[in-house]
């Protein structure tokens, strides 16, 4: 895999992402000549972690680049291409990166078009936009995405992402919407499920929520990765009807906006666990009838012993 020669590198934009990836380019022995910045958060970034670098309007950062790295939200991504290519200011020879996860390269076409080379550079972390991203990046992976005809192409993104110090892989064109739909589930449903955790955590009143929580779900990941739906464990995985059914109601009475919630990934638990052997079979159909959302999110609530005559 042969090392890109040394590339001045246009940001558009200093984001979280655009950031930490410029600065991640510059300590490969790249220049970074221009960014473009407009928020307050965004120029704090811009001189944090690209020092001395001009923050200029960005038609001004594209005309200047070799490589113009485009670290915009996805929705953003087709029209600012549109926009480069028709004001002049992408031409050929130059390296059109963007940073989205959901494109591959057909979103770059007018830049193509112009004979410029579009890549794909999606790494598969969170960022905050800090220098500690910069030692993250040594422990993630990039979705490479780069025009399935063009040898070149994917081993200059293969190469950039291992410049950047991280792991390049291949996705092709066609799996970037479900691939990113994959990280989305997990990173970001991850994220939901444990806040809502610590906070049912909370309301019963446990302290040191998070600290509770670090070891099981850490191991719970890692058993997840290594061994697959063989680790599923819980009452829905196990059969244990009698507590799905107090998980349930107290769910129901403390925390009804999570209930829903917990039934689909109980079901989905459920089924997954009979398919794998983990749960008899001839137990899924008590399982999933304590788990109908219909049935229990239409259910009157439970009469009060204690009120009446």
């Amino acid at each position: 895999m042969s090392r890109p020669a040394r590339l001045a590198v246009g940001v558009i934009s200093a984001g979280r992402v655009g950031s930490v990836l410029g600065a991640a380019l510059a300590r490969a022995g790249h220049v970074v000549v221009a960014v473009s910045a407009v928020s307050d958060d965004s120029l704090r970034r811009a001189e944090r972690l690209l020092p001395g670098v001009p923050v200029l309007a960005v038609d001004q950062v594209a005309t200047r680049a070799d490589l113009v790295l485009l670290a915009v939200p996805d929705d953003a991504l087709a029209g600012l291409v549109r926009g480069l290519a028709a004001t002049g200011s992408l031409r050929p020879g130059q390296i059109v990166v963007h940073t989205c996860g959901a494109h591959g390269v057909s979103v770059l076409r007018p830049a193509a078009d112009l004979g410029a080379l579009p890549l794909a550079l999606h790494p598969a972390m969170t960022f905050t936009g800090r220098e500690e991203d910069l030692q993250r990046m040594a422990s993630c992976c990039v979705g490479v995405t780069a025009d399935e005809h063009d040898e070149a192409g994917w081993s200059v993104g293969q190469a950039l992402a291992v410049e950047m110090g991280a792991e390049p892989v291949q996705i092709p064109e066609a799996a970037r919407p479900l691939y990113h739909a994959a990280l989305t589930h997990g990173a970001n449903h991850l994220a939901t499920l444990v806040t809502e955790c610590t906070d049912l955590l909370r309301d019963a009143g446990v302290s040191s929520a998070e600290r509770l929580i670090a070891p099981l779900l850490s191991a719970s990941l890692d058993n997840a990765l290594r061994h697959g739906d063989r680790a599923l464990t819980g009452p829905a995985s196990r059969g244990d009807v009698a507590t799905l059914r107090t998980h349930v109601a107290v769910l129901r009475e403390s925390a009804p906006d999570i209930l829903p919630g917990y039934l689909a990934m109980a079901r989905r638990t459920a089924r997954r666990a009979a398919n794998a052997g983990v749960l008899r079979a001839d137990a899924v159909p008590g399982v999933l009838s304590v788990l109908n959302e219909e049935t229990v999110l239409n259910e009157e609530p439970a009469p009060d012993e204690e009120a009446g005559g």
